[in-house]
């Protein structure tokens, strides 16, 4: 393991940063070396290129070290990190049943310091980015915000724009919810960290005319709206009998669809809606470890990778490490997919960093912003320990990164150019005393909660099953 020391990295000035190799977007490249100042890559080229156009700068070496793209989480619930654990052994959609309840028993406190928690915990799993599908606590969505920009890392921010609470529509009811969305879209214009979204749980919960003015709010805005969509069988089922059409077709009918829409899961797909996907650039957020936890399928994302379809990786909340996301992408995809066709490759390594880093940030709207080290865009990178065992003996980066790459070798986290984690410690602020603190404030809520759990804990489930 390579002992670097955190002060030449943590200079106000520029940086010449100076690893073993750069992960670009054509892979690996030995001997490159990047220019860091106000926030952004200044340069990115061959090292003794870059020392010799920017003589007054001092290489930062890094030996045993590659410098990557900050993986972006594209769907993520910031403020439901106090229940977690809570998913264990339940059934599909579980949001009816713990998340709206967990949420609902949150203050201004506990939903800052649950959305703060799960930043760290993103950052320590190698997110740079977070895409928040908003919050439906009782509180102003800055709070969120807050702890966001408190906690270093970049946020795509969801605003909940739902309006349907009965079969009836309120005009009323549509204009604020609209208004609201135009405030938000507004409210975070220029913000460095903070991006606007607009945000639907799912398409029954929107009026048609939300579902409709929101996508063209944010498609004039430059953002994106986010709505699950097509993720559980009950609710595929629910909007056949409602409109004769899959939730995904009936965002088409309505003209939701397009690319300022980001489909959270997309795990129940027809060809048909493939196709629709590939033809109106609309994105998705795929989710394995969602799947294989609460869910009823696994999303094709290879047949949309070679479709074109724009994707992007996504937590859902579940577990923040960029590496055992990216392994879980393909793993899903080889055990749902893979296995019956006897495709080996599944993707291949550099799919799932691509779609981890680059296809994350396009998906939700940032690919000109972030998820690729080129020179203009923000400066959103790891400097991961290639020595470990994992990846000592390498033969294929990508491949060994998706595979073998863990937390652990993450030594530093950049965001907009700082240093914002040192070896699993956030810089300037104190992650331990948060974690002691969202430990206090969770059991409160959780207690709180009018929370509907199915499987009892594993522990009482042993005692159940021993004593039959």
């Amino acid at each position: 393991m390579n002992q670097l020391t955190r002060e030449p990295l943590e200079s106000p000035g520029p940086l010449l940063l100076v690893p073993d190799a750069v992960l670009l977007p054509e892979g690996p490249a030995d001997g490159y070396a990047v220019v860091v100042a106000d926030g952004s890559f200044r340069a990115v080229g061959p090292a003794e290129e870059l020392a010799r156009t920017h003589p007054q700068l001092g290489a930062v070496r890094l030996p045993g070290h590659l410098l990557m793209p900050g993986f972006v989480d594209a769907h993520h619930h910031l403020t439901q990190s106090f229940g977690s654990a809570l998913a264990f052994g339940e059934p599909s959609e579980i949001f009816r049943r713990v998340w709206v309840p967990l949420e609902g028993a949150l203050d201004e406190e506990s939903a800052y310091v649950a959305a703060k928690l799960a930043a760290l915990e993103a950052l320590r799993g190698g997110f740079t980015t977070v895409t928040d599908a908003g919050t439906r606590a009782a509180v102003d969505v800055d709070v969120v915000a807050s702890a966001a920009r408190d906690a270093g890392i970049r946020c795509v921010l969801g605003l909940v724009c739902n309006d349907a609470a009965d079969d009836t529509e309120d005009t009323a009811r549509t204009t604020a919810v609209l208004e609201n969305a135009e405030k938000h879209l507004a409210r975070y214009d220029g913000d460095p960290l903070v991006h606007p979204s607009l945000a639907v749980s799912i398409p029954e919960a929107a009026t048609p005319t939300t579902l409709h003015r929101t996508a063209r709010l944010a498609a004039e805005a430059g953002a994106i709206v986010q709505i699950h969509v097509n993720e559980h069988l009950a609710g595929v089922e629910r909007s056949l009998v409602r409109h004769g059409l899959r939730p995904l077709e009936h965002l088409h009918r309505i003209g939701a669809l397009g690319p300022q829409l980001l489909a959270a899961h997309a795990t129940l797909l027809t060809p048909r809606e493939l196709t629709l996907l590939a033809d109106t650039g609309t994105a998705v957020s795929y989710n394995p470890v969602a799947s294989a936890w609460k869910g009823n399928a696994v999303a094709p994302a290879t047949a949309m990778a070679e479709r074109g379809i724009r994707f992007g990786l996504g937590t859902d909340g579940t577990r923040g490490d960029g590496f055992r996301l990216a392994d879980a992408a393909e793993f899903a995809q080889r055990i749902a997919y893979g296995l019956a066709t006897g495709d080996s490759s599944c993707g291949a390594g550099w799919t799932w960093l691509e779609h981890a880093t680059a296809g994350g940030a396009d998906a939700v709207g940032l690919g000109a912003r972030t998820g690729t080290v080129a020179e203009g865009l923000a400066a959103d990178f790891l400097l991961v320990d290639l020595t470990a065992p994992e990846t000592a003996l390498s033969w294929d980066v990508p491949w060994e990164l998706v595979r073998r790459g863990n937390r652990d070798q993450i030594t530093a986290v950049f965001v907009a150019g700082q240093l914002r984690l040192w070896r699993g410690r956030p810089t300037g602020w104190d992650g331990p005393a948060l974690v002691r603190q969202a430990a206090e404030l969770a059991r409160a809520a959780v207690e709180k909660a009018p929370i509907t759990r199915v499987h009892p804990t594993s522990t009482a489930a042993r005692r159940r099953s021993t004593a039959l």
